[in-house]
């Protein structure tokens, strides 16, 4: 998960994790440059630090065999390994190299997210790339570099979020190994994030991150309750769905602030004006959440990190990205009798479906 956690302390139950833990980058800037040719210098940055991440990898049973291994990175690489096992046998996912090495990056993220949405709009800034297709926030592999950008998109009128992440897919074209950044936030977690990962490899829908990231989260929650119940961890079992149901509760008032703003940006109110209520619904919006974190007798200090920021259009777009077609899966899922075979079916024959159509049948509206 994406989280603060070394920030939080004992007192964060997770739910700003579970909100925030999927900003993964889908950046197949290497693949692009393989394939195309497209040398713009963002993509060989992402192409550099595709090659760094490679170049690094070891075999997981490599590294459990080595006796120097630190006793703290070997508990988690069994249990990545045992995960990883279970991940294809009993959740139906790839079996493949991916997540059967591990590589030490040396850095807390493995890349920084850049989000942005226009001053007058609850949608995303897209970009477009080969292979990937349309995807709602852009990759670096360095933070200097992705506030830079963000900051002349500022300039340029768009709300902007910058974060980093932990781990991201190159959709099965590489053996995506695991990286020392995802090891931060405890083996749940870490499981959680590799179900994600390999959904992604399973299910890919071109210029579609709604529709993708809903997807490898359903796949995420559901296999990650599988996998408690296999290791009979009751006890990590009532934290998971606690933490599930907070970050619910703080999507939720994310979700409706998000169909405040668009029915405000729809209207035909004067710029200034809408200035004006554009800020007041982001300080009612930063006082919700501080009362729900007040109802929840617990301090999020990555929900703090947001509202000091300043909470904007970008962040409310990335939270939706990830969240909104959230309980569309779900349904999806509980239609198909909570057999994966059979869920995995439905899905793909929604990918087929043209985009509106889909996003109708799945996906929260942005005006309620």
């Amino acid at each position: 998960m994406v989280t603060e956690t070394p920030a939080c302390g004992a007192s964060d139950r997770g739910g700003a994790a579970r909100v925030v833990r999927s900003f993964r980058a889908l950046l197949l800037g290497a693949a692009c440059a393989l394939l195309s040719g497209c040398a713009t210098p963002y993509l060989l940055q992402a192409a550099s630090g595709q090659w760094q991440l490679l170049h690094r990898r070891v075999p997981i049973d490599s590294v459990l065999a080595d006796p120097h291994t630190p006793p703290a990175l070997r508990a988690h690489l069994e249990e990545v390994r045992a995960a990883r096992e279970f991940a294809s046998r009993e959740l139906h996912l790839p079996d493949n190299a991916s997540y059967r090495s591990y590589a030490d990056i040396g850095r807390p993220y493995v890349v920084w997210n850049v989000v942005a949405a226009p001053e007058f709009s609850v949608e995303p800034k897209r970009w477009c790339f080969p292979v990937a297709g349309c995807v709602a926030y852009r990759g670096y592999f360095r933070e200097r570099r992705a506030r830079e950008f963000a900051a002349a998109l500022a300039v340029r009128g768009f709300d902007v979020a910058v974060d980093g992440v932990p781990a991201y897919s190159t959709l099965g074209r590489f053996a995506d190994p695991v990286l020392s950044s995802m090891l931060r936030y405890g083996d749940d977690e870490l499981a959680g994030t590799i179900f994600h990962e390999l959904a992604h490899q399973l299910l890919y829908v071109r210029d579609d991150s709604e529709f993708n990231e809903a997807f490898a989260t359903t796949v995420e929650d559901e296999g990650l309750e599988r996998w408690l119940k296999h290791q009979g961890a009751t006890e990590r079992l009532r934290q998971l769905r606690e933490r599930q149901a907070d970050a619910a509760a703080f999507a939720g008032l994310m979700a409706q602030a998000r169909a405040r703003l668009a029915r405000l940006y729809a209207s035909d109110a004067p710029r200034d004006e809408m200035r004006r209520h554009k800020a007041a619904a982001f300080a009612t919006l930063a006082a919700d959440m501080r009362a729900l974190e007040h109802q929840q007798g617990v301090t999020y200090p990555l929900y703090e990190e947001w509202i000091a920021e300043g909470l904007n259009n970008a962040r409310l777009a990335s939270v939706s990205t990830y969240f909104g077609c959230l309980p569309g899966f779900r349904r999806v899922l509980t239609e198909s009798g909570n057999d994966l075979t059979r869920f995995y079916a439905a899905v793909r024959e929604l990918a087929r479906a043209p985009r509106a159509e889909r996003h109708a049948r799945l996906c929260n509206p942005p005006v309620a």
